[in-house]
């Protein structure tokens, strides 16, 4: 077998999520622990699929109460930590592109540090309450992980940017996700399996995945 054989028989998975869904926050533990447990045997391939890309309406009090509802579950079945001072903002527009174009840029110039970086935009959203609709505070979080600010910044404004963030959108459309976090197992050459739609906890998750690499 080739090389470039070898490397699409590869088994992964593929990691579909949004910076600023909830819900992906409360899984971060799980994909930690999935790396943990596996480290390179199964790589995770991380999709941005857009949760509300381009929303230019400031939150209302419905919106807020309902936010504010779907974080109190996370948090109940998941232990993550939420600050709930968001709440309090007046005026803030719920726009994840900037979040999701600063996640697909980390793929594009390091991606080894897409998850890692990941896990950084959502920690200081949910529990720092630090705006990632700001490409200023989202070139600050990337230079916690060596990354030139300013070298950030010039990706982010660039057109490639912008398209790369929506080949991902248009991925995770193509793949039929319909809600985040999806993670699929797979490969080029044999196609993909849905390992979960929706929140899941780890328990139970590696030895399945065990048995699925065994019996390649």
């Amino acid at each position: 077998m080739q090389a470039s054989e070898r490397r699409e028989a590869q088994r992964h998975l593929v990691y579909f999520a949004d910076p600023m869904c909830s819900w992906c926050w409360g899984f971060e533990p799980v994909i930690t622990g999935l790396i943990e447990h596996f480290g390179n045997r199964l790589p995770i391939e991380l999709v941005i699929g857009g949760l509300r890309p381009g929303n230019t309406e400031p939150m209302s009090d419905t919106m807020k109460r309902d936010i504010r509802e779907h974080w109190e579950l996370v948090e109940r079945r998941t232990g993550q930590p939420f600050d709930y001072a968001f709440f309090e903002r007046d005026g803030f527009v719920y726009d994840t592109e900037p979040a999701d174009r600063a996640a697909v840029i980390m793929k594009l110039v390091n991606p080894r540090l897409a998850l890692p970086y990941l896990k950084t935009v959502q920690r200081a959203f949910y529990a720092e309450g630090r705006d990632v609709t700001n490409k200023h505070v989202l070139a600050d979080l990337a230079g916690e992980h060596g990354i030139d600010r300013s070298a950030f910044l010039d990706i982010f404004n660039s057109r490639e940017a912008r398209k790369a963030t929506l080949t991902d959108f248009e991925t995770a459309q193509a793949s039929g996700v319909a809600g985040f976090p999806t993670v699929y197992a797979g490969d080029l050459v044999n196609g993909y399996a849905r390992v979960t739609t929706g929140y899941r906890p780890l328990d139970g998750l590696p030895e399945i995945l065990e048995a699925w690499l065994a019996a390649e």
